[in-house]
């Protein structure tokens, strides 16, 4: 596992790959909070807060995950070595351990600079440090374990094709639908139960600075999950 993972990082390195993700993620996010008129800028919202970069984030992941994932097995089909992939000596579930951590690595990678908007609104509090630390932390608690969801989702949408637009495509349907969708059907049936089932009531209790189990629950089984349903298409690949 450890070397593919090894290889998975490198490639986006080796390519502007993952410089790009970094960038598109840290300006897009620069440019809404601090810089565009509108709901999300932080200074024209007059409070020290974060809640704006944690209403925005899934956003933008929801592309941007979907776009560094969608190379990782769709890549390998369309060039023919997923089966030499498959047949060395390492089990199937580690190959997509192997492929999955090196893309959460890398959205990983493009969130520490984030840590930085803390620092300055910690800094542009009145008085300076009236920042609501415990919701801020639950916040990207709640932001790490949607990323993890997100990146097995997109993983999985790269088996289904070998056209990378395909999966890219597949990858944000099925990342809207279980961060929005399930809300939005929720709404029209008048049902807490499939409200239950979307990422984004989830998120949002994480957001509140509340680190409820059945929330850290929900998350690591979608996790498994769309793992565990990218192993069964790798197998039938065989």
């Amino acid at each position: 596992m450890l070397a593919i993972l090894k290889k998975e990082i490198n490639s986006f390195f080796a390519s502007p790959i993952g410089y790009l993700v970094i960038a598109i993620f840290l300006v897009l996010n620069g440019l809404f909070l601090w810089l565009f008129k509108g709901e999300f800028n932080i200074l024209d919202y007059g409070f020290a807060d974060l809640s704006s970069f944690f209403l925005l984030a899934p956003w933008i992941l929801i592309f941007l995950i979907p776009a560094v994932t969608m190379r990782s097995f769709s890549d390998e089909k369309k060039q023919g070595t997923l089966e030499l992939l498959l047949t060395k000596p390492i089990s199937h579930f580690n190959i997509v351990l192997g492929k999955y951590f090196g893309a959460l690595i890398l959205i990983l990678i493009a969130l520490i600079p984030t840590l930085l908007y803390v620092y300055t609104i910690y800094q542009l509090g009145n008085p300076i440090g009236n920042l609501d630390m415990g919701s801020t932390l639950g916040s990207y608690f709640g932001l790490l374990f949607l990323v993890a969801a997100y990146t097995a989702i997109g993983v999985f949408a790269s088996t289904l094709s070998d056209n990378q637009i395909v999966a890219f495509i597949s990858a944000v349907f099925i990342c809207f639908i279980f961060y929005i969708g399930f809300e939005g059907i929720a709404e029209y049936l008048s049902s807490d139960f499939v409200e239950q089932l979307g990422m984004s009531t989830h998120y949002k209790s994480m957001s509140r600075g509340v680190l409820d189990t059945r929330d850290i629950i929900y998350f690591l089984s979608i996790t498994v999950f769309f793992l565990m349903l990218t192993k069964l298409n790798i197998n039938k690949a065989k």
